[in-house]
């Protein structure tokens, strides 16, 4: 486990432009602070659009390379950084955790689930096959081949920035894509401390570029037309943005949008197992996650002993320094984060949702200068309101109740997002019924947040679209090729056509 009492060491704030950190220059720089105490951290550099640019052109050059590297190669290359953030899971989770406010516990899991997608993907790297097609002509041959898109923007976001990644990083490379990584500047930390592991593991320069900044190097980025694939994690009004972008430059784009999800209990549930599964969905990361069951929808006949006990968990639920082991919540990621989620607090208590638990007081265990919220829980919510309709992305619970399946699934279903959904039922068929009536992308029955590297993560509607984890990840960073050769001596009429 990690050592809970260390500091951690805050990796070099420098950039990675093929094989070149640039200097942080003192007039564009970017403030990085902990959401844990407000410390300072440090300051990481604010890219210029030139700088974008040249990350670019980095990734180009090497790509010529690395496109023609074996999926042998890549794949030991890609086993080698996971064996060096497993070395420095615990190092990498303690610094996440200071930029980011998540649990101790949490990020050390993160780092090691990062590490298992790159040796997931690096198993695929050597197994990337085209067809041999049958045509009607008998003298001709047709296969495909798979080839890597180029270079693909990576774009995360703040709150699991190593798992974001690995999400796209890893399949990237086994597909045989360089790479321009922009992680968010609210928690840039644990990328930036890639580019040494990167370099350690032995990829050539250019393969991997890191760029940090703000909005300006992240229009520079994503409006560039020499991409192959834009991948982003984040906000729907930046998702749209990006797409409208590379709308005019017709770069496919992966979108992980934002989640309103569904918790769906129904009377027959176990409830031992899923008023634990409703408070991990919605309080584990202090609700910043895009999957997070922000909406629990409960049957009547289970609603009053649901929000009982919710509401009393929700109480004694330790917030406080997310490196203490007896701590249950850290902080939200940066005060303003914190601010936007306390005036959706208050909007919620005046359109008539009743709160029965946390609000908007600090919690006493909180630490000073911390970005803190009490874990919050409102039954009676009109499934209308912006509480059910509009994504938190914090510790605030909207409950919820139905009278039977059809009103559970319309509900469920009521919103523009579609990124998970969880059903909780003892009747195999009822949960068979309702995942396939649910409008997500991924749905969990009897359990929430299980997540795995061989299981295709990804949303529907405003949720956005593509895939990241499982077979169909590395799909979004290939393009096919259709090859045909005529196999015959015949000289062609010119003006026909054989098929």
């Amino acid at each position: 486990m990690p050592d809970r009492t260390a500091v951690p060491v805050v990796p070099d704030p420098r950039m990675l432009i093929g094989d070149e950190r640039p200097a942080v220059a003192g007039d564009r720089r970017i403030r990085v602070t902990s959401p844990i105490d407000g410390r300072h951290l440090t300051d990481v550099a604010d890219a210029s659009p030139q700088q974008v640019r040249d990350a670019i052109t980095a990734a180009e050059s090497a790509f010529a390379a690395w496109r023609r590297t074996s999926g042998l190669e890549r794949a030991r290359l890609m086993h080698r950084l996971a064996d060096l953030i497993e070395r420095d899971a615990d190092d990498l989770a303690l610094l996440e955790t200071t930029d980011n406010g998540k649990l101790l516990r949490e990020t050390a899991s993160q780092a090691r689930f990062a590490a298992r997608n790159y040796r997931f993907f690096a198993g695929l790297a050597d197994k990337i096959y085209g067809r041999t097609i049958p045509l009607d002509a008998w003298d001709t041959f047709d296969y495909t081949r798979r080839e890597p898109v180029g270079v693909a923007a990576l774009i995360t976001a703040w709150n699991s920035p190593m798992q974001l990644l690995a999400n796209k990083l890893a399949p990237a490379l086994a597909a045989g894509c360089t790479v321009v990584v922009k992680p968010s500047e609210i928690a840039p930390l644990t990328t930036l401390r890639l580019a040494d592991l990167v370099a350690e593991a032995g990829f050539p320069p250019g393969v991997v570029n890191i760029v940090t900044g703000g909005r300006e190097a992240g229009v520079a980025l994503t409006t560039d037309p020499r991409l192959g694939r834009i991948s982003f994690t984040g906000s729907v009004p930046t998702g749209q943005a990006i797409a409208r972008a590379a709308a005019d430059t017709l770069v496919p784009v992966t979108l992980e949008l934002g989640g309103k999800s569904a918790n769906i209990v129904f009377a027959d549930a176990d409830l031992d197992r899923a008023v634990p599964g409703a408070v991990a969905g919605i309080f584990a990361a202090g609700g910043q996650t895009c999957i997070a069951g922000s909406r629990l929808l409960v049957e009547d006949r289970v609603a009053d002993e649901m929000v009982g006990r919710i509401a009393e968990i929700a109480r004694g639920i330790v917030v406080g320094d997310p490196r203490d082991a007896a701590t249950q919540m850290g902080p939200v990621a940066s005060e303003a984060q914190r601010t936007r989620i306390l005036s959706m607090v208050d909007a919620a208590a005046r359109d008539g949702a009743t709160l029965v638990a946390g609000g908007t007081d600090v919690p006493a265990s909180a630490l000073p200068g911390g970005s803190y919220l009490a874990p919050t829980v409102f039954t009676d919510v009109d499934p209308a309101s912006p509480l059910a309709r509009d994504e938190v992305f914090g510790p605030v619970l909207a409950i919820t109740r139905f009278s039977g399946e059809e009103e559970a699934i319309a509900l469920a279903n009521g919103t523009e997002y579609g990124l998970a959904a969880g059903v909780w039922t003892r009747d195999v068929a009822r949960a068979h019924r309702v995942a396939r009536e649910l409008v997500a992308g991924t749905v969990w029955v009897n359990t929430y947040r299980y997540s795995a590297a061989q299981a295709p993560f990804g949303g529907v509607k405003k949720s956005g679209y593509g895939r990241e984890r499982g077979i169909e990840a590395i799909d979004e960073y290939l393009r096919t090729k259709n090859v045909l050769v005529d196999l015959s001596d015949e000289v062609r009429d010119p003006f026909t056509i054989k098929s």
